[in-house]
């Protein structure tokens, strides 16, 4: 399941372990869905928790891999349910996708091709990059049967896929002749997350549908910059002056938070908010165990006591 070793059980967190974990932590990296909220509303206690956590000096940044929203309109969503937040403490996927081609030098006389939603070309733009596709490609059809070829802009020197839900042949067809046919085309990958939930009632296709779509038709594998990537850790050791393991990272997924936590050395604390059960933590064939596991965020306050 993943690449990193079962070492030790994780521990349920307590009123016996809680205040060792906050003190020895200066930055909490959150995930956002099914650990801050559910689709639009609030898990109750978060708000207060995040505010505790304020109080006591802790840095804040919420990492999420959902690619569909820009930094802004992140920022947006947190007011929309009380909680105010700065666009410096958010990393969304949408954006590590920008940064990468920005840490790799891209040409922004090139082109980046996405599939995907506003998120990710609003923050191409905000990096200096122009992108192509995305929301404006939604109502396009492509006929494979019907002799007359899509043209591809040869100076897109780059593909973005992430989480699409207007995704259809069209974007699939460029996207494939870009990476085929444009010499040295980058593939770059938000996330693979295979489901989302973007409502409480049922789980949807996440990025990763999108991003093996693409994979089957140019046989190539893309660089992935989302969770558990290293990359967004990249990103944060430049921003704090602290390392890792001054760091924990609190998400509902074992193979995207929790791994990427262990893979960079943090401290991770696990929910059952949202994706993961406690027997699914337990089963003997997952061998990825975080360092602490609990029912929601709100226990770290919770737990505190008076």
């Amino acid at each position: 399941m993943s690449s990193v070793k079962r070492t030790s059980e994780a521990q349920l967190l307590s009123s016996g372990n809680v205040h060792d974990l906050i003190d020895s932590v200066e930055a909490f990296l959150f995930d956002c869905d099914g650990v801050i909220w559910k689709a639009n509303k609030l898990i109750d206690g978060v708000a207060e928790t995040l505010e505790m956590l304020r109080s006591k000096g802790k840095k804040l940044v919420f990492v999420t891999n959902n690619s569909s929203k820009s930094r802004r309109q992140y920022v947006k969503k947190f007011q929309s349910l009380g909680i105010s937040v700065s666009e410096d403490e958010i990393l969304s996927s949408s954006f590590a996708a920008a940064m990468f081609l920005k840490v790799n030098n891209f040409s922004p006389e090139k082109k980046v091709y996405v599939i995907g939603e506003e998120g990710i070309v609003e923050e191409l733009q905000l990096a200096g990059f122009t992108g192509l596709g995305g929301p404006e490609d939604a109502k396009k059809t492509a006929d494979v049967y019907l002799d007359c070829p899509i043209q591809q802009d040869k100076s897109v020197g780059a593909v973005v896929v992430g989480l699409d839900r207007c995704i259809n042949y069209f974007k699939l067809q460029y996207a494939t002749l870009c990476i085929r046919e444009n010499a040295g085309c980058l593939f770059i990958a938000t996330n693979r997350d295979a489901v989302g939930h973007f409502t409480e009632s049922q789980a949807t296709p996440g990025a990763g549908c999108m991003v093996a779509a693409v994979c089957g038709s140019c046989e190539r594998e893309p660089v992935v910059v989302g969770k558990p990537s290293t990359f967004m850790m990249d990103c944060l050791l430049k921003k704090f002056e602290f390392g890792c393991s001054r760091m924990c990272m609190v998400g509902d997924r074992l193979d995207t938070d929790i791994l990427f936590g262990k893979s960079t050395g943090c401290k991770t604390l696990l929910v059952f908010s949202g994706v993961t059960t406690q027997s699914s933590l337990q089963d003997p064939s997952n061998d990825i165990q975080p360092d602490y596991y609990t029912a929601k965020v709100s226990d770290l306050l919770g737990l505190l006591g008076p």
